[in-house]
């Protein structure tokens, strides 16, 4: 199985990363880093990069696609190269996915009109406006679409992923070895939950949260995370 993660200029690093770690350990599988062309890659804060080993080019079956969110993911939606590729690869793909804002970029394909996805939850509304139907969940499928909430959703989704693919017994051999057990200091990881004055700090830098053009101020927020943001 030939697994494909899809990079860009800033994309979120663990949107990425966070399904490799699963994704990579799966038996009989090939897990590489692509990009329009290849070389480094810088994530969102510009201090990390990744290598593409692959182009899109060299790279146009593969049997699982992993798109990750990130502010550069309004750049890519009018990327055709990038979007052509996906829309190739799609049909022949056993899953195509997505993490956070990585999903408005498989919904610029054209891959999910009609169908039920989700995003982070400050872009549900422009995922309905692309023709999505957003639903909100840590993990929506349909159909051979698979698509993860913001940011840390990725590792639950490659963790199902890994389920289908390899079993439930490999899947949590692999969450064991990476001893994910989360136990946040804060229960602040959802509008739901989180303090009121935290949700209204995140939607009023919305804008720049998505990487969408013309959004200047960063406020207290530091550098924007697809998926949420680091203070």
């Amino acid at each position: 199985m030939q697994i494909a993660i899809v990079l860009y200029d800033r994309f979120t690093a663990l949107d990425a990363v966070g399904p490799y770690e699963v994704l990579s350990r799966l038996p009989g599988t090939t897990t590489t880093f692509v990009a329009s062309k290849t070389g480094l890659i810088r994530s969102d804060t510009g201090f990390l990069a990744l290598a593409a080993d692959r182009s899109l080019a060299d790279l146009t079956r593969p049997d699982l696609i992993v798109v990750p969110g990130g502010p550069g993911q309004t750049a890519v939606m009018t990327d055709r190269p990038l979007l052509s590729w996906l829309r190739n690869a799609h049909p022949t793909a056993t899953w195509t996915t997505s993490v956070c804002t990585g999903s408005l970029i498989l919904a610029a394909a054209g891959l999910l009109a009609g169908r039920r996805a989700t995003s982070h939850w400050l872009a549900l509304d422009e995922l309905n406006a692309l023709g999505a139907r957003a639903t909100k969940g840590r993990i929506v499928a349909d159909g051979t679409i698979m698509t993860a909430a913001g940011v840390t959703a990725g590792i639950d989704l490659a963790l199902d992923l890994a389920a289908r693919i390899a079993g439930t017994q490999v899947a949590q051999a692999i969450q064991l070895g990476l001893e994910y057990d989360p136990q946040p200091p804060f229960d602040a990881g959802s509008p739901t939950t989180a303090p009121p004055a935290i949700v209204d700090l995140l939607r009023a830098s919305r804008d720049t949260i998505l990487g969408h053009s013309g959004a200047r101020n960063r406020g207290d927020l530091g550098r924007p995370l697809s998926g949420g943001v680091r203070p």
